[in-house]
């Protein structure tokens, strides 16, 4: 009595999960975009953008870089 019921509407993720598939054919799955990054009109194609600058920032920090993305899609989760 009083008491919220545990099943309440399930909040949106504030991120969207990406596949990456490099030109290598190496594939890198669950990629984290911030929902933000995708919202404007660029939609998706911002995504591909986001992970290529978060593919550098790891290249620096590891001192191996990723080849080229040949296709980004939403995950399937």
């Amino acid at each position: 009595m009083g008491r919220s019921s545990s099943r309440s509407k399930p909040r949106e993720s504030e991120f969207v999960l990406f596949d990456v598939i490099y030109e290598d054919g190496t594939r890198s799955s669950n990629r984290r975009v911030p929902r933000s990054e995708i919202s404007g009109l660029d939609g998706d194609a911002a995504a591909t953008a986001f992970i290529e600058a978060q593919d550098r920032k790891i290249a620096v920090a590891s001192g191996r870089s990723r080849g080229p993305i040949k296709s980004v899609k939403r995950s399937e989760t």
